[in-house]
């Protein structure tokens, strides 16, 4: 019997490669992140009919709501100079060769790839127990491959150390309408509430520290295009501070399971969920403030230096 849900499928698969081409061959900057965080929406539909509900609510949040925030950002604080025409040879035609290559690269690598369809779903399955969670992807994020996930919050913390080095343009804040201040206070509670229930829900189900964290930076986002948080100077000490609690927290995690299991990031033995828990409480409020900094950039005034 043929699938009721291939159409909605193949139609989801189309629409993915004609946003994508839309969005790599428009001219319009402003257009081309529009459609950027189209795709990054019908992507996380494209999890979800995976099978993978973690990674479509990662996509959506981060990969379509913060990251589209981050580049209209940056949008906003290019220049725009008018250009003369090039007669090197065409940007479009290196980036066209360069990712025909790289497909072609990894449809090679899949080809020759040995069969491994069920992944390391039976590994983790026999190893749950000793997680101290049922959700066995943050069972792997926070447990069994925590490493690999201190090693992202310290990406993002040198990213935002950069940010803050390089220092950028204060955001021009512009009147949003008489709309917005009470679609603000409606918003930045109900992300407070999500943003809890979705860590909360990670031990168990799909959510967790960086899908709520996610949703509680763009709160805090609502908050300053709102002007109900004007960042300052004074303010910086604290900012960096609660940006570094998460990585702190981990660090000092990871040293305390050394101290007390002999291995580092290996939880006591029936302690684990406590552990995680801590760890992804104090990793949804470094995060969440780290992407709203991100945002904001160094906060700066006009005639510092």
């Amino acid at each position: 019997m043929t699938d009721p849900w291939i159409v909605f499928d193949v139609t989801l698969a189309v629409g993915l490669l004609a946003v994508a081409w839309l969005s790599l061959a428009s001219r319009d900057a402003f257009r081309m992140i529009v459609l950027f965080m189209m795709f990054g929406l019908l992507a996380s539909l494209g999890w979800v009919r995976l099978n993978a509900p973690d990674v479509a609510l990662a996509e959506a949040a981060v990969g379509a709501g913060i990251t589209g925030a981050l580049l209209l950002r940056t949008l906003s604080a290019l220049r725009h100079e008018p250009k003369e025409p090039s007669t090197a040879l065409p940007t479009a035609f290196i980036a066209g060769v360069l990712s025909l290559m790289i497909t072609t690269a990894l449809v090679v690598a899949f080809i020759l790839a040995p069969d491994l369809a069920t992944g390391y779903d039976r590994d983790v399955g026999a190893r749950m127990d000793q997680s101290g969670v049922t959700n066995p992807v943050t069972a792997v994020l926070l447990n069994f491959r925590s490493y690999d996930t201190l090693l992202e919050i310290v990406v993002l913390a040198a990213a935002l150390t950069i940010v803050l080095m390089l220092g950028s343009k204060p955001i021009a804040l512009r009147p949003l309408g008489p709309l917005f201040v009470p679609f603000a206070k409606v918003i930045v509670p109900v992300s407070i509430i999500i943003a809890g229930y979705l860590l909360w829900l990670g031990a168990s189900r799909p959510g967790g520290a960086f899908q709520a964290a996610a949703v509680l930076g763009a709160g805090g986002i609502v908050l300053i295009l709102g002007r109900h948080y004007d960042p300052q100077e004074r303010h910086g000490g604290m900012i960096r501070l609660i940006c570094a609690i998460g990585l702190g927290g981990f660090v000092l995690a990871a040293i305390g399971a050394q101290i007390l299991t002999g291995d580092m990031l290996r939880y006591p033995q029936g302690q684990e969920k406590i552990w995680i828990i801590i760890i992804e409480a104090t990793l949804t409020v470094s995060v969440a403030a780290t992407l709203a900094a991100l945002f904001v950039g160094a906060t700066r005034r006009e005639g510092r230096p």
